[in-house]
């Protein structure tokens, strides 16, 4: 199967605005069972993650494909994820040699997501002004962690960034690495300057016993697709997605689930991140009763930590020194 994407983009100079169609993820299986769909929505939700920090076009669209593709892989993948005990966690980090730096989603089974660029402000562009997310990425390697709370270790998976267009290579990942035909689609989709932001995406997987016949007709289905942009463009839901890439297959019951940014920092765990100097450095902030700043990659939002609270990180630091 093969990846199709869809996105363009302009520089942006005021606050980003979603478009109007809520965020929806919709995953379904076909009529015989052999074919899984996911289609997602998720414009609000990249809207919030760019309004957080200043992104380019280009980082922001590779950021928006990121969150979606962790997206879709880490929803559904838990059978039962009502107790958060099994709640399964997905990150995807793309280390390529282009500008754009490190790339990393986190998503989980609850369809939240979070995710964050190393360089922001890198715009690439084609000659249609569109953004070159492929060249912003460059080639390097794709590197998938899947993890739940009861496991006693997670699952790590590494392919090779072939085409740095997001989609791509994470159907490269699912295909070699999960040993299951997939096939992504991808696209972020910016108004002049900015103003409006949609997104959507989708993901197809052939499962156990698919038929020569069925596999023959999805394939057929998603090299048929449009340019996602310009499906976003007339207005399509979750819901189209799924209707042209089951066309032919029908579908069983749809089950919708609502995706949503979310970042889970808080003042402890920033402080937590102090415990990664050296121990020198953390006795020179208490002796001088100086403060440390601390900023989320992820939302942007930051902790002052002052002198004082660093005493019990700087006591347990030294006793584990001494142990």
């Amino acid at each position: 199967m093969s990846e199709r994407t869809g996105d363009f983009g302009e520089r942006p100079a005021m606050q980003p605005r979603a478009s109007v169609r809520p965020d929806t993820l919709i995953r379904t299986i076909s009529e015989s069972g052999t074919i899984a769909v996911k289609a997602l929505v998720a414009s609000e939700l990249v809207c919030e993650a760019l309004s957080l920090r200043p992104h380019a076009p280009t980082a922001g669209n590779a950021l928006g494909r990121a969150m979606m593709g962790a997206l879709l892989v880490a929803v559904g993948s838990a059978a039962d994820d009502a107790d958060e005990a099994n709640v399964e966690s997905v990150q995807v980090q793309f280390r390529g040699n282009g500008p754009l730096g490190s790339l990393t989603a986190i998503a989980d089974s609850r369809a939240r997501v979070r995710g964050t660029v190393q360089r922001p402000a890198t715009d690439l562009a084609h000659a249609d002004g569109s953004p070159d997310v492929a060249r912003a990425v460059g080639l390097g390697t794709l590197n998938v962690v899947r993890h739940r709370p009861r496991w006693r270790s997670p699952y790590t998976g590494s392919v090779p960034l072939v085409s740095g267009e997001i989609a791509g290579d994470m159907t490269l990942y699912l295909t070699e690495s999960e040993q299951t035909p997939s096939a992504m689609g991808l696209g972020v989709a910016f108004g002049p300057q900015l103003a409006d932001v949609a997104a959507c995406g989708f993901l197809v997987q052939a499962l156990p016993g698919a038929s020569d016949e069925d596999l023959a007709q999805v394939e057929e289905n998603v090299a048929a697709m449009p340019r996602l942009s310009a499906l976003l463009e007339q207005g399509i839901d979750a819901h189209g997605l799924i209707d042209r890439l089951l066309l032919g297959l029908g579908s069983r019951e749809r089950h919708r689930m609502a995706p949503r940014f979310h970042c889970p920092c808080t003042r402890e765990r920033a402080l937590r991140t102090l415990s990664l100097l050296e121990v020198e450095e953390v006795e020179e902030l208490v002796r001088r009763r100086a403060s440390q700043e601390i900023v989320c990659e992820f939302c942007g939002r930051a902790y002052q930590i002052e002198g004082d609270e660093l005493r019990p990180l700087l006591e347990a630091m030294t006793r584990r020194e001494d142990a």
